[in-house]
């Protein structure tokens, strides 16, 4: 469904009423598009400490115009306010500031910046987790950055993101995989976040095609979400398998053809379906999308056992359960990427979803309890967690609750389909090894959970 508002509130009309008004005044996203050569079509702006100098090494291939801010180390050209262009990506490394004192670099290097942002624009900080850190006043100087880098995001304007990477002392390989994500129009619904980079031997050998010669397999891929992770997998290269249940066999075919993919037709709830997935994959996987979910909403003194039942088997208990085989199998190739989806409501709750906020919560631990195992093997497995997407599903809300699910966010609009997959997409990848057990949120950074 489209976004009516978004289309009024950017036009003539709607933008003097929305200003007048005070009300929201969400604006269009730039998103990914085929063709496109860079991660970063703009000027990119580093500062801060040596992290930024590594990131100076990399940026001729995200962009094409680099500078340098309050940084006299980094050989770029020092941009000037007045003179310099519009910014598209801003990369500050705060790995260095090891006390409350030093924090005031932020201000420093942010404060003349955040008025030359274009439209879609994209924030990355750098820093060290602080529970590694030996020195308490280092330690709590770092955790600062959470809390000023989920402030930035709510206020920049215009459709610009600001994301937080704690990157580890020998994690600076998979910088530019990460980067390539938060920088670009991959990462537009995904900002207010927080993750942990740590070391991963693998890499990427084609950035055009960074998941060529890998096999994919995405649950509930006939439609919405599953179906457009399966098409962002396939352009960047995976071989897929899409796995959705027998009564949408034609769809599921539908789009096999179109990707050159394999259709699987499975009840991934049935007794045997662990030993009919086995069978189907001979030549085994290198990632698995467990995206297949169901709602079935009450609140808890109305809810049914079929109700409970049935949501934790679909969303929780089956991808544990062929996981598992998957594992015992010797189906998962050494390297193999896990993604479960889970939701914003498996962190935040919501009202008459508590089988639902459940299974999804429990997607999350799954990944947290899986993490050191699979990574003795050089896998890794996390969660991504939607906020509001528009789908078919969000799409039959009443338009009261529709409408507070878009504008409750820093971004003020709904998801697409895409943002979720591109955030899988980049989780897939080889060099994604360096993030394992954690939640990526793609949710325009929505209050609920914020």
């Amino acid at each position: 469904m489209s976004d009516r508002y978004l289309g009024f509130a950017n036009s003539n009309l709607g933008r003097r009423l929305v200003d007048a008004l005070g009300l929201p005044s969400p604006a269009p996203l730039e998103r990914w598009q085929a063709g496109r050569l860079r991660p970063v079509e703009g000027a990119l702006v580093l500062g801060g400490g040596a992290l930024a100098g590594y990131v100076e090494t990399i940026a001729p291939r995200l962009t094409g115009e680099c500078y340098s801010f309050n940084e006299p180390s980094l050989s770029s050209p020092a941009w000037v306010a007045g003179l310099g262009p519009k910014l598209k990506a801003l990369v500050f490394d705060a790995s260095h500031l090891s006390d409350s004192d030093q924090l005031k670099q932020l201000r420093e290097f942010f404060q003349p910046l955040l008025r030359s942002l274009a439209p879609s624009a994209h924030v990355v900080i750098l820093g060290r987790a602080p529970e590694t850190l030996g020195d308490a006043h280092a330690s709590v100087a770092q955790r600062a950055l959470e809390g000023f880098s989920r402030s930035l995001g709510k206020e920049l304007r215009n459709g610009a993101t600001a994301n937080l990477l704690y990157v580890g002392a020998d994690a600076e390989s998979g910088l530019e995989g990460a980067l390539r994500f938060f920088l670009s129009p991959k990462s537009a619904f995904v900002s207010g976040q927080v993750l942990r980079l740590g070391h991963c031997a693998t890499a990427v050998e084609d950035w055009t095609r960074p998941l060529a010669g890998r096999h994919a397999l995405v649950t509930g891929a006939a439609r919405g979400i599953g179906a457009a992770i399966a098409e962002t997998l396939a352009r960047d290269g995976a071989e897929v398998t899409l796995l959705d249940v027998p009564q949408a066999q034609k769809d599921l075919d539908a789009i096999a053809a179109r990707l050159g993919g394999r259709a699987l037709a499975l009840d991934i709830c049935a007794a045997d379906a662990a030993t009919q997935l086995i069978e189907a994959l001979p030549g085994g996987l290198d990632i698995v999308v467990h995206n297949a979910g169901i709602t079935r909403d009450k609140t808890l003194a109305n809810m049914t056992p079929d109700y409970w039942d049935s949501v934790l088997a679909v969303n929780l208990k089956a991808p544990q359960v062929l996981t598992q085989a998957l594992l015992d199998a010797g189906k998962l190739h050494d390297n193999a990427r896990i993604t479960l989806l889970a939701s914003v409501s498996g962190i935040a709750g919501n009202r008459g979803q508590a089988n639902y906020a459940a299974s999804k919560a429990g997607l999350i631990g799954l990944a947290q309890a899986w993490a050191p195992t699979l990574a003795e093997r050089g896998a890794s497995i996390n969660a991504v967690a939607p906020g509001f997407i528009e789908t078919h599903m969000t799409g039959a809300m009443p338009m009261g609750l529709r409408e507070a699910g878009r504008r409750l966010s820093s971004l003020g609009q709904g998801g697409l389909p895409q943002d979720v997959a591109e955030a899988i997409a980049w989780l897939s990848q080889p060099g994604a090894g360096a993030v394992n057990g954690q939640v990526l949120r793609v949710c325009g950074q929505a209050l609920m959970g914020a």
